[in-house]
């Protein structure tokens, strides 16, 4: 089929009504989920993150300010936003394929504003380098009073969904909430351009499924969720971050933002639209399934949802002789294992939790990013992109076609969803019986949990930092799970707790999102053989809380408490003379780091906590309100002094993130950075984990790092590439052995204590997992992994000549410690405590180690 060729929109749009805004436009787009699906290996965010942030630079300080962040829940339709432009940038990666540009989508959402009534705007965030997240809403108007009466029945929904499942005005004049998340893979550009289109058609069509379509439902469109990577043709945004693999640590603004549109709009169908799988890959997925999912329900509507997106995608006419493009694949149907939705990370498998019973990746077919955007002609490249745009709207259509034609059974299915969670009721497992018209389910496609009755975070427990506790509990808020406090002391599953304790009580709707944060998690080596990205995670092991799982209780759970929207403030300053603050949390490190650069003078106790001198009280207590850290009087002197530490780090993007979350000053430094010529005088200390050989500098450059280290200077290494420089740079004698690399997860430790591991958490996070054998006199062993079998949830196995498995770590030693041969203080890590800013109980341990090694 013929392909006009795009018109590119850079500058201001016209608004006159009726005109053509939005001519077809050629498509790209960039690797999906990861395209290819390469074993896990260390992520190597550098130059990722270098690229986009390099590419955006010209944009800061210029990017407009068109409405608050909070998206509004009050008020009819349409509701007008207008938005600013950003300046005009002709470096935008989209231009070269057809596609728009960022800068010109404010001027074409303006116009669209104008062009009709159905179409509106809400700015839903910013992005990591500030440019505005652009949501749009298409529906029919609606008067204030009928917003009002939408916004109840979903409340009803969700908090009382057996009255619901009764309310005839649900039945008949709910508007089901359909959400199309485009771009979060910033050079997977084709789901924006497919967006704007789709948006033109229903704002101008006078047919009567459009008007009927548009009465029964809101669409609502994140027109691009990574204009960062958009802009610059990355992968990441500019803080060097797979969002798509965000959910559930959220650290991300685009991620955050996603997540409150899926809290406040609670979509019944999503698609999350990504490139490029030859043919169009269109989920539902291969086992392992997430099994705190209403797998049921999800399998039935994805399933059948997925069969329309086909034949849409089939109808267009592309044939592989032809156009260069595949058959659609379904994996449930047409794979056995390697593109499973187990974790919760990604975003449509998010969008379960919040009540989608119908949720996708699309892969675009044909590839326009990476070698092929930089080696390809213009007009191949174009060709592509135009393809991957015809095929974007085609699933986009198809998806609305499914969502009207099956309005009620979606619905219903959705208030089903929220109904067994307030009910406390088993899940159902999959079979042809509970999910008929689905083909082909069998034994390993069963994944169910039993959801404790609830768990209990007590506010600090002596062991465990209230701050740690606040964090957790407005992490499950944010997620919109119900949680409670204590008011009053009570006893539970034979266990006393005191006044101040949260409650969260699974008896109720989001308990899916409750149980996959605090839950341990399963270990599922046995299920499979491959996984498509990481299979273990706990924030409740992890983030350095105290949680208490409780199984069963007799009669209810009757205690008194109130329902919290945030966390009760933990900073505090108490006693007389100086004072302790224990850095066993990330916000402690960044409380210490403010002080150490205010020049107060702190020392080290033998625990590793820190003591600030009683003339600091002031600045304590202004951290102490900054940070909701703790400051308790002590009278320990310490021994030595903690200083202000400039990190040369060589690490990920995620590592970096998580070293200046806190507080520390970082130096980003590679190979390239050090043979180009390196000022190790504003360093204090190197850490290496990612992009940084020994063996590859030239002479200069290693001649001025071996002058560094001679000096006294410190090291501290992470993970296969961090334990290959100790050896060559020949610091400390210790023999790395590598696991399996494609293992990660929650794994068992056992901490020695002391200024590294004091008050760390008896889990870590593997990820690629080392151990040390052959350790050098002097070596001291700071963590063990746990005897037995020490993976908790996850998936890690032997390798094909049966090394490298759990058996082989268990007892050995995973992080250690010692003074190099050039005087230096040296720990490597063969664990992952900074793995893509999410395991914040671990965080402490590198910012320890690394205050000790600038010592």
């Amino acid at each position: 089929m013929g392909i006009p060729r795009p018109v590119l929109l850079t500058t201001a749009v016209s608004a006159v009504a009726g005109a053509l805004l939005l001519a077809p436009l050629p498509a790209t787009a960039a690797p999906a989920r990861d395209a290819q699906r390469p074993h896990p290996v260390r992520e190597n965010g550098g130059p990722d993150a270098t690229a986009a942030a390099g590419a955006l630079q010209k944009t800061a300080g210029t990017i407009g300010t068109s409405a608050p962040s909070a998206l509004r829940k009050d008020g009819g339709y349409p509701r007008r936003t207008v938005l600013d432009a950003p300046p005009e940038n002709p470096a935008d990666k989209s231009i070269k394929l057809g596609l728009a540009p960022y800068h010109s989508l404010a001027p074409r959402l303006n116009a669209l504003q104008k062009l009709s009534d159905r179409v509106s705007v809400e700015v839903a965030g910013r992005s990591a380098a500030g440019h505005e997240l652009y949501l749009v809403t298409v529906t029919a108007p609606e008067s204030s009073r009928e917003s009002r009466e939408q916004e109840r029945m979903r409340e009803l929904i969700e908090n009382s969904p057996a009255a619901a499942a009764k309310d005839r005005r649900i039945t008949s004049s709910y508007k089901t909430p359909v959400f199309i998340n485009n771009n979060i893979h910033g050079n997977e550009w084709e789901g924006t351009d497919a967006a704007l289109k789709l948006i033109e058609e229903l704002a101008k069509a006078k047919d009567g499924r459009t008007a009927g379509l548009l009465a029964k439902n809101r669409i609502y469109l994140n027109v691009t969720a990574n204009p960062d990577g958009r802009i610059a043709g990355t992968r990441a945004n500019s803080n060097g971050f797979d969002l798509n693999r965000d959910f559930i640590t959220a650290s991300q603004p685009e991620s955050r933002a996603i997540r409150q549109i899926a809290v406040d709009k609670q979509p019944a169908v999503m698609l999350d639209l990504h490139g490029y799988v030859n043919g169009t890959l269109i989920e539902p997925t291969t086992p392992p399934h997430g099994e705190n999912y209403e797998y049921d329900l999800f399998l039935k509507n994805s399933y059948a949802n997925a069969l329309g997106m086909e034949k849409a995608v089939n109808d267009l006419g592309y044939t592989p002789a032809k156009d260069g493009v595949q058959p659609p694949v379904i994996p449930f149907r047409d794979q056995q294992e390697g593109w499973d939705d187990w974790p919760p990370i990604f975003t449509p498998q998010y969008m379960a939790f919040q009540g989608a019973v119908a949720s996708h990746t699309v892969e675009f077919p044909m590839r326009v990013n990476n070698n092929d955007y930089n080696n390809l002609p213009v007009e191949e490249l174009r060709r592509r992109s135009a393809i991957n745009t015809d095929i974007a709207g085609a699933v986009m259509r198809a998806t609305l076609d499914y969502t009207l034609d099956h309005r009620t059974s979606v619905i219903a299915d959705q208030i089903e969803t929220f109904r067994r969670g307030v009910a406390g009721e088993a899940q159902r497992p999959v079979s042809e019986e509970t999910v008929p018209g689905v083909p082909g389910i069998g034994p390993e496609d069963v994944y169910t949990t039993s959801f404790p009755r609830a768990y209990v975070i007590p506010a600090g427990d002596g062991q465990h930092s209230a701050t740690a506790a606040a964090r957790l509990v407005d992490h499950l808020v944010a997620n919109d799970v119900r949680v409670e406090r204590a008011r009053a002391g009570f006893r539970l599953a034979e266990r006393s707790y005191p006044a101040g304790s949260y409650i969260v009580d699974m008896h109720q709707a989001k308990r899916g999102v409750a149980n996959v944060i605090l839950d341990e998690g399963r270990d599922i080596s046995a299920d499979v053989s491959t996984m498509y990205d990481i299979s273990g995670w706990s924030l409740g092991l992890l983030w350095g809380a105290s949680v208490d799982k409780v199984q069963k209780v007799d009669g209810g759970l009757h205690i008194p408490a109130r329902p919290v929207q945030a966390a009760s403030p933990t900073g505090a300053v108490t006693g007389q003379g100086d004072l302790r603050l224990r850095l066993d949390d990330p916000k402690e490190l960044a409380a210490l780091n403010s002080l150490l650069t205010q020049g107060v003078k702190v020392r080290r106790a033998a625990d590793g906590s820190a003591i600030v001198p009683a003339s600091a009280r002031r600045e304590a207590a202004v951290l102490a309100d900054r940070y909701g850290v703790a400051f308790t009087a002590t009278k320990e002197q310490g021994s030595g002094t903690l200083a202000h530490t400039r990190v040369a780090a060589a690490v990920t993007a995620g590592e970096q993130f998580a070293l200046r979350e806190m507080g520390f000053e970082v130096l980003p430094v590679s190979t390239a950075t050090l043979n180009a010529g390196f000022d190790w005088s504003k360093a204090d200390v190197l850490y290496v984990s990612s992009g940084l050989q020994y063996g590859a500098l030239n002479p200069a450059a290693r001649t001025a790092l071996d002058g560094f280290l001679s000096g006294g200077a410190g090291v501290v290494t992470l993970g296969s590439t961090g334990a290959s420089f100790n050896t060559a740079a020949g610091l400390l004698a210790a023999k790395p052995v590598a696991g399996n690399g494609d293992a990660n997860g929650v794994v068992r430790v056992t901490n020695a204590g002391g200024p590294i591991t004091g008050g760390a958490p008896a889990h870590t996070f593997v990820y690629s997992p080392l151990w040390f054998t052959d350790l050098g006199r002097g070596v001291r062993v700071e963590q063990s992994y746990g005897t037995g079998s020490p993976l908790v949830s996850g998936h890690w196995r032997a390798k094909e000549d049966g090394t490298g498995g759990p058996s082989d770590a268990a007892g050995r030693a995973s992080v250690v410690s010692g003074t190099s041969a050039k005087g230096g203080s040296v720990v490597l890590f063969g664990t992952e405590p900074l793995f893509r800013d999410h395991p914040k109980g671990l965080f402490s341990q590198v910012g320890r180690a690394l205050l000790g090694a600038s010592g």
